[in-house]
């Protein structure tokens, strides 16, 4: 490699920077707004068009000037449109598709609505997750911004030096600025995603809580006879006591007031493979346990006259 080569390999090396970690992480912390945050592959799917439209007919291809065409231009462009015409298939006969038995009819609809972004920003469990993540997320940043900053000031360090060394000397050193460059991408694109992915478990801790058939949500709806919740945002007009959004944040509270966080640089596959990830039974039993427990004083007395009866 000759000196005169050297602007556009450091071109090159330039191209290579942190934009894709730190966009990464850019759209992490704007999440929500910073409110709350909500992994990617849990966040609620765009309700479903009521209507289908059909997609749009390509614009018609502009028609060429046929002034002075032959009549043999005439015949190929007729040939060719013959050719282009799709054949009619002939369809297998449809079947004949049975009566359907008369059912009873399906209750009649009590909706409730219930915002879950409203739920996660009172919840305890969801504040402790954005503060916790949300410090390790900012750090993460201010590491990437200074590792960039560094790998900027060697490049221009090089720039300089350039004159002073041979051309294996500098293919060597650009060499190795590359290979920095490409190791600090996939350390901090690894870091990232252990992040990413310990917002997920703990998110998740919440989500199942909430919404499992015999979850939080499906309690408070019952005991309100309600067979149908809707998310708020979908409704433009409610009356009083159709929003349960207070009242499930609130029992949240009770029931999952803190969830479990990967330590700060562990990696939450290889604790999933570990066999040390705390699975829902073992959230089952510890729920069940605090639930006797604040039955246990009222109990107590009772079970220990019968103990004592029988002995």
């Amino acid at each position: 490699m000759s000196r005169l080569t050297l602007p556009l390999t450091l071109m090159t090396v330039t191209a290579l920077t942190f934009m894709p970690v730190r966009q990464s992480i850019a759209a992490d912390a704007s999440e929500g707004n910073g409110a709350w945050f909500v992994p990617k592959t849990a966040q609620p799917s765009a309700p479903a068009a009521s209507h289908h439209h059909a997609a749009p007919a390509p614009a018609p291809a502009a028609v060429p000037d046929m002034t002075g065409m032959d009549e043999a231009g005439d015949a190929g462009a007729q040939e060719g449109e013959g050719q282009q015409a799709a054949p009619i298939l002939p369809l297998p006969p449809v079947p004949a598709s049975p009566a359907v038995p008369k059912e009873d009819a399906p209750p009649p609809v009590t909706v409730g609505l219930i915002s879950v972004q409203g739920v996660m920003q009172l919840s305890t469990a969801a504040q402790e997750m954005q503060q916790v993540l949300g410090e390790r997320r900012d750090r993460l940043a201010r590491a990437v911004q200074k590792e960039e900053g560094d790998w900027r000031e060697e490049q221009q360090k090089l720039q300089v030096q350039a004159r002073t060394l041979t051309s294996d000397q500098l293919q060597l050193r650009v060499r190795h600025l590359q290979e920095r460059r490409a190791k600090d991408q996939r350390d901090f694109s690894n870091k990232a995603r252990i992040i990413q992915e310990a917002y997920q478990v703990a998110f998740h801790q919440i989500e199942r809580v909430l919404e499992q058939r015999d979850g939080i949500i499906a309690k408070v709806a019952a005991a309100h006879g309600m067979n149908l919740v809707l998310h708020a945002e979908q409704a433009v007009l409610h009356v009083d006591g159709q929003d349960i959004t207070e009242e499930v944040a609130d029992r949240l509270n009770k029931v999952l007031p803190h969830v479990f966080i990967p330590g700060d640089g562990v990696d939450p596959e290889v604790l999933a493979k570990s066999g040390k990830m705390p699975t829902t039974a073992d959230e089952e039993r510890l729920m069940n346990q605090a639930a006797q427990q604040q039955q246990q004083p009222a109990e107590a007395p009772a079970k220990g006259s019968i103990l004592r009866r029988q002995q």
